[in-house]
């Protein structure tokens, strides 16, 4: 405990950066060294400010004794850089925390296939559906999701985590402490870890949760951008993970969609695309040999009862904003009282609303234009007389949907039947 104050002593000093911490503990070679420096020392140091100089130069130990004091009456684990707990691939970041405070069990992070999954709080129902799905698949082929637990994409990705029955972890950008995340932050608790920067009863600032980036990043040997505008926090997230020369990975979005603008642009830029959660790990099966396993899509995937039992954080499609059938485009059987199936193979007839319900009309317009099996991209590109890039993205979506199937050679198979 006598090391340990002032570690927390250190920590806890909201007037001096991450790096400077990072900077005094090389120097001095511990926070007992940083404590005990002579008065006007700090001064010497390049890079320190006159303001964190003075916040340095109070040795006042109660704060630090108070932390001390909480953490025993929460069950708050306090971990510092010098302990073997604490994550490497955290502390090799450019400025990483001098403590974590954890609840919960912190997993071998160096260990594990670590992944985190961000876009919007404002996400849609398949920005939430295709979180939640890669958040399951990950677990399930042995990786570890991580999750700032924010609404929308980033708690459908921990929720997928732990109905796959794996563990998770959660980062908050606020006091360990407090109730951020709700029942979803004592899920990942149960299952796995909580973890903060900020001890317990810590204040919260607005500049916490860009600070959250770089330890939930730091945490993770990859990131899925699964929904994102231009512009938003989760953008600003994969520059973050891009500046710590983490990989990126993209979930594509519909080519006019304005929650996956951003998304989109990432892939444009180089993003790997990603639609399931093998498509991340496969990457870094070399990596964490016997680690992850790739059993196969039907055992990976969700169970229907479980996706839909997933309620969407984003915003419903109103009937207003659903599209509709033009004149020429693909007429679809209507529901029937029983449902027939003329081939083992053959897709199930579901009603014509459902089957339209989200397509855009370029996806329409594609379709339309699919008279027989196996049509070459070129061609659907052709007769749309859409741009190919747009032609392309829609055909993800489609395949995802699946309204059609790719096979060799860039051909699409439509597995809807016309009247």
């Amino acid at each position: 405990m006598s090391e340990l104050k002032y570690w927390l002593w250190l920590s806890a000093l909201s007037g001096v950066r991450p790096r400077i911490k990072t900077l005094l503990l090389n120097r001095y070679g511990g926070p007992r060294e940083v404590y005990f420096a002579q008065r006007g020392e700090y001064m010497t140091l390049v890079g320190v400010e006159e303001s964190e100089c003075r916040a340095l130069e109070d040795k006042r130990l109660d704060a630090a004794m108070r932390i001390i004091d909480l953490c025993g009456e929460k069950g708050v684990t306090a971990i510092t850089m010098q302990d073997a707990a604490y994550p490497r691939r955290l502390a090799n970041i450019f400025d990483p925390p001098a403590v974590i405070y954890v609840r919960g069990r912190l997993p071998a992070v160096d260990e594990e296939a670590a992944v985190a999954i961000v876009g919007t709080r404002k996400a849609t129902p398949y920005g939430i559906k295709m979180a939640t799905r890669i958040g399951y698949e990950i677990t399930k082929c042995g990786g570890l999701v991580v999750s700032g637990l924010t609404a929308g994409i980033d708690a459908a990705g921990a929720r997928g985590a732990l109905l796959a029955g794996g563990s998770c972890i959660g980062v908050l950008g606020s006091a360990i402490d407090s109730d951020y995340g709700g029942s979803l932050a004592r899920d990942a608790e149960a299952a796995g870890a909580v973890i903060s920067e900020y001890p317990p009863g810590a204040r919260g600032h607005a500049s916490n949760f860009r600070a959250r980036n770089r330890v939930t990043a730091g945490l993770s040997v990859a990131v899925v951008v699964v929904e994102a505008p231009d512009k938003s926090g989760a953008i600003l997230f994969a520059d973050e993970a891009v500046e710590q020369g983490k990989e990126i990975f993209a979930v594509p979005s519909n080519a006019d969609s304005t929650t996956g603008a951003g998304s989109n642009t990432l892939l444009k830029e180089g993003a790997a695309p990603v639609t399931g959660g093998w498509d991340v790990l496969g990457e870094f099966e070399d990596r964490f040999p016997g680690r992850l396993r790739n059993p196969g899509l039907e055992k990976t995937r969700m169970p229907k009862d479980q996706e839909a039992a997933v309620a969407p954080d984003g915003p419903a499609m109103s009937e207003e904003s659903q599209t509709e059938t033009g004149k020429g485009f693909l007429k679809l059987r209507e529901p029937a009282e029983k449902k027939t199936i003329d081939k083992e193979n053959d897709v199930s007839y579901i009603g014509l609303k459902k089957q339209m319900e989200g397509l855009t009309q370029a996806q329409l317009q594609i379709i339309s234009v699919m008279n027989g099996s196996d049509m070459h991209v070129d061609d659907i590109i052709e007769l749309t007389g859409l741009p190919a890039a747009a032609v392309l993205a829609d055909l993800t979506m489609l395949q995802i949907t699946g309204f059609i199937t790719q096979g060799s050679g860039k051909r699409f198979t439509l597995n809807i039947k016309r009247k």
